[in-house]
């Protein structure tokens, strides 16, 4: 008679009982997943009781897909620590050995307080089990290599294999590149040269930015709505105020990071399922990009880390066509000011949420379209874009505005337009992880998404007045007859309203 106490016990991944658990969820029978998966039925009813606590282990992904228990760590708020390191640094394509990992523990561990913690070589076996973490070794050759960058070799190789790969089973409508930028929205054209360059790590000038986050396909048909990230919570021009053009957040820093990226991921991901749609995103490996949540209807693919200036779409001239436009706006909104006697010439956070998602707006299909194409991702034939494709923008009215206003504000000669476009380029769009961050993120309470102050920066921005529809539509009616007196006002754009 065998031995029934020596059948080996069968482990299941993470992995594995999430597949059960779908199988279910798609609608079969669960005696028939049971018989599919080889399981008792006790074991599937166990599975789907204890499916939100693995559902949400693979959410933060804070243990590895295949990992077959969800022990935690002995020193859980050390395990923590060092995982977060190691996103941080596995982002940036830097290949790290076990010693590195090890002495990094014990210098989290001592910051921490542990003075008994061993970073023994079982500790970091248990760890990337943990974790589902894989080390390789790294050569001279292959690190220097990583920190100096691909070059154009990495940017063939992923033309010719990579992006092929998955763009294979979608079409241009469902191909998409989503990327952030940072945008001093105060700024003024004859303070162009003191912003050039500026990155912005904090401090007084990070009241005067925003972050924002921009996504498109590659047919051009289809650009997301807007997400905006503000310093203040609850800024005074946006009380009584309850339908934005955008999704707005906020932060101290007024940074992407990856609790607000992970946030739209999902919501992106809802409306998908609601559309029974699946579509690829492109993204880069920034920081805040760097530990992403479960998703089903999104296959994310990464861009080549230092590649993103010849890669990416939203880099090749859309991000900088809104731009132009938005400050196009920002130039209207000053003359309009000056010409009614107005003292303040800065606009406040509202108005500048409102530009920049009409900027959006109105960035041009065959734009969109030419900088998938000159990033390599969609062919020519593929699309429709004609010769006409290749005008600039904006055109010339907008030369004109520019020199208009800076007679007006005396605007230093050597300042041209594209150097008030391009002057907030450089701003930091998200943050990147010291030891003490890291510490700090694992500490219990502790607000890593904080904003600041609501009133903070604001003393100039009026709170919005609460309006009727009797006071909107007599308003509506006063600009009506307004328009109607100014002879050849009628779609000249001259007193375009944002």
């Amino acid at each position: 008679m065998a031995n029934k106490g020596n059948k080996k016990r069968r482990q299941f991944s993470l992995e594995e009982k999430m597949k059960v658990v779908e199988a279910v969820d798609s609608g079969k029978r669960k005696g028939d997943v049971a018989k599919e998966f080889g399981i008792t039925p006790s074991t599937l009813s166990t599975f789907l009781k204890d499916r939100a606590k693995f559902e949400e282990k693979v959410r933060e992904a804070s243990v590895g897909p295949q990992r077959k228990r969800m022990r935690n760590a002995l020193y859980d708020d050390i395990d923590k620590a060092v995982f977060a390191w190691f996103r941080e640094i596995h982002a940036k394509n830097i290949l790290v050995t076990g010693s590195v990992i090890r002495k990094k523990a014990l210098n989290l561990a001592n910051m921490l307080g542990y003075d008994n913690f061993q970073a023994s070589v079982g500790w970091l076996n248990r760890f990337r089990d943990r974790h589902g973490i894989a080390l390789k070794a790294v050569c001279r050759e292959d690190s220097d290599r990583l920190m100096n960058g691909l070059g154009i070799d990495k940017v063939n190789e992923w033309h010719a294999g990579e992006i092929i790969k998955l763009i294979a089973d979608y079409s241009p409508d469902d191909i998409f590149n989503a990327d952030e930028t940072g945008v001093f929205f105060q700024l003024l054209p004859q303070h162009t040269l003191a912003a050039k360059g500026d990155h912005c790590r904090g401090g007084k000038k990070a009241k005067q930015r925003l972050t924002a986050l921009f996504c498109c396909n590659a047919s051009g048909t289809e650009k997301m709505r807007p997400l905006i990230v503000g310093r203040s919570a609850n800024p005074r021009c946006l009380r009584n105020v309850h339908s934005l053009p955008c999704d707005y957040r906020a932060n101290r820093w007024a940074w992407m990071t990856q609790d607000l990226f992970n946030e739209w991921l999902m919501q992106v991901d809802a409306r998908m399922k609601r559309a029974e749609r699946r579509i690829l995103l492109l993204i880069d490996n920034c920081s805040a990009h760097n530990m992403l949540p479960r998703l089903e209807r999104i296959q994310v693919g990464y861009l080549p880390s230092n590649c993103t200036a010849v890669l990416q779409p939203l880099n090749l001239g859309i991000i900088h066509t809104m731009k132009v436009l938005y400050r196009s706006h920002l130039l209207k909104q000053i003359l309009l000011k000056r010409h009614s006697s107005e003292d303040q010439e800065k606009v406040d956070m509202r108005q500048a949420i409102d530009m920049i998602a009409a900027a959006w707006w109105s960035v041009k299909q065959s734009t969109v379209v030419r900088c998938w194409q000159k990033a390599g991702i969609i062919p020519m034939e593929l699309t429709d874009s004609g010769p006409e494709a290749a005008a600039s923008e904006p055109e010339i009215a907008t030369e004109e505005l520019w020199h208009s206003v800076a007679i007006a504000t005396c605007v230093p000669n050597e300042i041209n337009f594209q150097d008030f476009v391009t002057a907030d380029d450089d701003l930091i769009i998200s943050q990147d992880l010291m030891d003490t961050e890291v510490i700090q993120g694992t500490e219990a309470g502790e607000n890593t998404d904080e904003a600041g102050s609501e009133d903070e920066g604001e003393a100039s921005s009026p709170q919005q007045p609460k309006i009727t529809i009797t006071e909107a539509i007599s308003s509506v009616q006063k600009l009506r007859q307004f328009l109607s007196t100014c002879a050849g006002s009628w779609g000249t754009g001259e007193y375009e309203v944002h």
